[in-house]
């Protein structure tokens, strides 16, 4: 008993110990209570918003792409309603997920084959869609690619969706998505003036969103990325859609969504409750454009190409420099490369327009740079009127060659004695050999410049090509200071190294015919917003005044209207009698590339020349300037000329119906088959001739170069007139 009441050693150690014991306990018990605190109260609003996030997921709303409309209203490009199928992996083939025994989700059936036959799938899209599918659902987290939705089809028909909307009950983990994709309802027609819109690339949005840019305060990325471009959005890829794609493209809105642990929409009132406002931000659809093409000239320029391989077109108000018609050929479907039949019609299309020779996506209107040929004439004239180095009224012998050193140079026809008028008229080679010995290259490359060739036009729509107007000091570099006089003989015809765009020698042409105004060329008249009220509008701009005396601007002018008027003009063959029309015809040779030996119709087109015919209309008071290339066409009087005469035709049948006005007269005299051989021009209500310009004082004494033995410039066989 007494040993029971005498204290163990044991116990005053444990005592000893017991304070430590609560003092740990105490300082534990203590930061948790801090701890909770700190989450509970003083980070509060941090973990609150963390949690909301976690259950709250904003969505982007779509917004509506700008209508694009021509000069009279008419849509040409707007956007529709294509209708996208996604499917979750694990909603539609549950027997793809490790499911835990006991779990009642593994009873759950599949309804993937159900989805396969509604959405029309072939064999080969089933198999690729399953196997994708078992391996998105490898792993069953919350997270994993199981609970993500992949997309299975693009632009489905209405009558296909309908099929998944009736049967939604029975195909869970299938959702319908609506989204805008741009539609161009005249297809083809001015598909290189408009352009089209696609995906964004990876190297674009690298572009935008550069390494670190989630990284980024709101302010830099609105400054790197200020249409706020993401994955998979589209934007415009070539034309007017990239031109004004800021104008076009809008704002994006955005919706909050409930979500749950798998990623699931969650909707109804407890939904509703835990969004906080403002729950949805409506999108800003982008502002439409009114351009100044007129799709309806634009259909009679395609009617009268239809039968030729490949060229260009372009028709210029010559009164302000907007373009009423820019067409290249040939061309291609805007629809096809939109999105709107699924990435692998998109595929398919960029294959076949890229392995096509005739360059379909190139628009020959302003990227291509061809020789001018007999075009380019009338500035090669205009250089020897200011200089006062020809006699415009002289007469010079053409006996269809000329000797230069030790080449020959060809005229097609022996035209005998001709004056500027009629070598203009005629289109005679050898005049205007004899005119380049007399002004001399830089001469004629400064005329050249003043109207605008040789020199990018500045319309901001497509890559430009520049052209070529080359000088003594260019030719000097290139074959190192061996500068040949034959290379100043070629350039007064339109050759050797000589390019130039149509869309260039349209503005040059309408410089002509309006006096010496060369215009900044204008293909969007206004900007508008979606109730058609005007916001901008883009007055026409005066890129220059040449500077050539009006009396030498009147002869050329002059010589021009003998080309389709006079009986012995290259284009009077094709003319109409009640039509007042100046222009120039033109054969230009070109490199000739070598196709493939076993294919000679290839060969037989890659050796024809180009064609050309520039012309204004009407030729008293013009209004239009008309500029028609007919690539590897062959000679501009036969093919080029009749195609600009039926788009002027055209022209004026449409302005009189829009006027109320009855349709224009016409004459069938295009059909003539050769140059002044018929034709009737007595019955040809002639227009007035323009004053007689003062004579020109006698021409000063001729001063060139002598010719070297070697002239590497190319003057055998000259164009064609």
């Amino acid at each position: 008993m007494s040993d029971l009441l005498v204290t163990r050693s044991d116990v005053g150690e444990f005592r000893k110990r017991y304070k430590y014991f609560v003092l740990v306990v105490f300082i534990a018990f203590m930061a948790v209570i801090v701890r909770l605190f700190q989450l509970q109260v003083l980070d509060n609003t941090k973990y609150s918003g963390i949690a909301h996030e976690n259950i709250i997921r904003r969505v982007t709303l779509a917004t509506t792409r700008g209508v694009i409309r021509d000069s009279q209203g008419k849509i040409l490009a707007s956007s529709r309603p294509a209708y996208n199928v996604y499917i979750v992996p694990g909603r539609v083939m549950p027997s793809a997920r490790p499911i835990r025994r006991g779990s009642s989700e593994a009873d759950e059936p599949d309804s993937w084959p159900k989805v396969a036959e509604t959405l029309r799938l072939n064999p080969d899209e089933r198999t690729r869609f399953d196997e994708r599918i078992r391996n998105a659902c490898r792993t069953d987290e919350n997270k994993s690619p199981c609970w993500r939705s992949i997309l299975v089809r693009e632009d489905l028909s209405r009558d296909i969706v309908a099929e998944v909307k009736q049967h939604q009950v029975e195909l869970p983990g299938v959702e319908v998505v609506s989204a805008p994709v741009r539609y161009y309802p005249y297809k083809n027609l001015g598909s290189h003036a408009l352009g089209y819109v696609t995906e964004i690339d990876a190297e674009t949005l690298t572009r935008f969103r550069p390494e670190g840019y989630d990284q980024m305060s709101g302010a830099e990325q609105q400054k790197v990325n200020p249409l706020g471009y993401t994955a998979g959005d589209a934007f415009g890829a070539t034309g007017i859609e990239r031109a004004f794609e800021s104008t076009l493209r809008g704002q994006r809105g955005w919706e909050k969504r409930v979500v749950d642990a798998h990623g699931r929409y969650r909707t109804g009132p407890e939904a509703a409750r835990l969004i906080d406002a403002p729950a949805r931000q409506e999108p800003i659809p982008g502002r439409d454009l009114r351009i100044t093409i007129d799709i309806e000239l634009e259909q009679a320029i395609e009617k009268a190409m239809r039968a030729q391989l490949a060229g260009a077109a372009v028709v210029i108000d010559v009164r302000t420099g907007r373009l009423l018609g820019l067409y290249s050929k040939p061309d291609f479907d805007p629809n096809d490369l939109s999105g709107g039949g699924g990435k692998e019609r998109f595929r398919e299309t960029i294959h076949k327009l890229g392995s096509d020779p005739l360059r379909p996506m190139l628009d020959k209107a302003m990227s291509g740079a061809f020789q001018p040929g007999s075009t380019f004439k009338p500035f090669s004239a205009l250089a020897g009127l200011e200089d006062k180095t020809v006699n415009p009224d002289e007469r010079e012998r053409c006996d269809g060659y000329l000797y230069f050193g030790r080449r020959v140079f060809h005229c097609k026809h022996v035209h005998g004695r001709v004056n500027m008028r009629e070598a203009i008229g005629e289109s005679c080679n050898i005049y205007f050999f004899k005119l380049a010995q007399a002004v001399g290259m830089d001469r004629m490359a400064n005329i050249a410049h003043e109207f605008g060739l040789g020199v990018r036009t500045g319309i901001g729509v497509n890559p430009e090509a520049a052209g070529r107007i080359p000088t003594r000091s260019w030719y000097a570099l290139r074959y190192r200071g061996q500068y040949r006089i034959g290379f100043a003989l070629n350039t007064a015809i339109g050759q050797g190294d000589t390019a130039v765009t149509p869309l260039q020698l349209g503005l040059a042409y309408a410089a002509l015919a309006n006096g010496g105004t060369l215009y900044l060329p204008q293909i969007v008249r206004t900007v508008e917003a979606s109730d058609g009220s005007v916001e901008q509008d883009f007055p026409p701009r005066v890129r220059q005044k040449v500077k050539i005396a009006p009396e030498n601007l009147q002869r050329v002018t002059d010589s021009l209207w003998s080309v389709v008027n006079d009986p012995k003009g290259t284009a009077y063959a094709v003319r109409d009698d009640f039509l007042e029309v100046s222009g120039k015809t033109g054969t230009a040779q070109n490199e000739v590339r070598k196709p493939p030996e076993d294919d000679p119709k290839r060969a037989w087109y890659y050796q024809k020349d180009h064609a050309w015919f520039v012309s204004y209309y009407p030729s008293r008071a013009p209004e239009i300037a008309v500029v028609v290339l007919v690539e590897h066409g062959g000679a501009g009087p036969t093919i080029a000329a009749p195609i600009a005469i039926n788009i002027i035709r055209d022209y004026a049948r449409i302005n009189a119906a829009r006027a109320g006005r009855p349709p224009p007269r016409t004459s069938k005299s295009t059909n003539t088959p050769a140059a002044g051989a018929h034709g009737n021009a007595a019955a040809a209500p002639k227009p007035a001739e323009p004053p007689p310009p003062a004579p020109a004082p006698p021409p000063a004494p001729v001063t060139t170069d002598p010719a070297m033995p070697e002239d590497p410039a190319t003057p055998t066989e000259p164009p064609a007139p």
